[in-house]
């Protein structure tokens, strides 16, 4: 196990949503203001690292055959205890968030690490993974969410500083306000899209200079 190289692999090279392209729904769902962010982030890094340390636990008794379903029942558990969780504590989350966190059961992140690392890893290998992937979906959204709260309503940081009102960068009459419609999900996450491409191709070739 490499802390490092598990990190880099889950904010840059194996990002879940920006190079596996996966969990994109939510993504581009949520991603409205900061709040929404960081509470859709920090939920999915919560039920993705504790489901894959009950998975990588529990791996050598969990028959192959109905693996999945297995996977299916022990993430449901986890995302039932952060949705109640939710529920109590932050009830505006809860509301602004609605059916995208019981869908996490069904997230094809958590699915996907599930299958593809805890199942065949050690216990401390799927935790350290979980907490990656964990991060570099969180920043997506962190980003997403910047990205368009600015450029749709032209503020920052809503729901989460200065009281909960954010920051009021310029008037929200001269935001995009397409930005922050379901349309503007898909344009803001097309961007990141390319911009990851191209940086990934630019540290490719360098390295291929180098040599």
């Amino acid at each position: 196990m490499n802390f490092k190289t598990q990190l880099k692999e889950g904010i840059i090279t194996q990002n879940p949503v920006l190079i596996q392209n996966i969990g994109l729904c939510s993504t581009m769902a949520i991603t409205t203001d900061l709040f929404n962010g960081i509470g859709m982030g920090i939920s999915v890094l919560i039920i993705l690292t504790c489901s894959n340390i009950v998975i990588s636990l529990l791996r050598k008794v969990i028959p192959n055959e109905i693996r999945i379903a297995a996977f299916v029942v022990i993430i449901a558990g986890f995302v039932t205890m952060v949705d109640l969780l939710i529920q109590a504590f932050l009830p505006d989350l809860s509301s602004s968030l609605g059916v995208f966190i019981p869908l996490i059961v069904v997230n094809c992140i958590i699915l996907g690490r599930a299958e593809a690392f805890s199942y065949k890893n050690g216990v401390l290998a799927s935790t350290v993974d979980g907490i990656c992937q964990g991060i570099g979906y969180t920043l997506v959204l962190v980003a997403m969410s910047v990205i368009r709260e600015f450029l749709g309503s032209g503020s920052f940081g809503g729901g989460v500083f200065n009281g909960g009102a954010g920051f009021q960068i310029f008037p929200a009459d001269y935001g995009a306000v397409l930005v922050i419609l379901p349309f503007g999900g898909f344009i803001t996450l097309a961007c990141l899209f390319a911009l990851v491409q191209w940086a990934l191709k630019r540290a490719e070739n360098k390295k291929k200079e180098a040599k």
